[in-house]
């Protein structure tokens, strides 16, 4: 299954403007390369909320970059038998973050919890 296509707010604008100009949903989709459902739900979104602006999401925020991640991959499969704490010894000496608590997922390791001068407990 391919990736989701995310809409830009370009796209989110023309489609709109298609759709104010009566063109059909079934007709928008595909010059946009999305379903159209996306285009129904884009249209319905549109007309409750008055925008067509990307919804925010209540999630946890990154606190490593991209850049930190791919170090931790990197060191996970370069030392297999590196514990989590070592690799997170590594990352704090190369970089000014604290890792507070590292799990290996799959082949690679994955922060769970990252925050630069708060201290608490590690989970396992």
């Amino acid at each position: 299954m391919p990736p989701r296509k995310k809409l830009s707010n370009l796209d989110r604008a023309r489609a709109i403007g298609w759709l104010q100009d009566s063109v059909a949903a079934r007709q928008v989709a595909p010059r946009l390369a999305v379903a159209p459902f996306v285009i129904i739900r884009l249209k319905q979104r549109f007309h409750a909320a008055g925008r067509v602006q990307e919804r925010q999401r209540s999630r946890r925020p990154r606190v490593t970059s991209q850049r930190e991640d791919r170090f931790i991959q990197r060191q996970a499969m370069q030392q297999r038998m590196a514990t989590a704490n070592n690799i997170r010894q590594r990352l704090q000496a190369t970089t000014a973050t604290l890792l507070l608590v590292v799990r290996r997922s799959e082949t690679a390791y994955t922060t769970l919890a990252c925050v630069q001068g708060v201290q608490s407990e590690e989970q396992p």
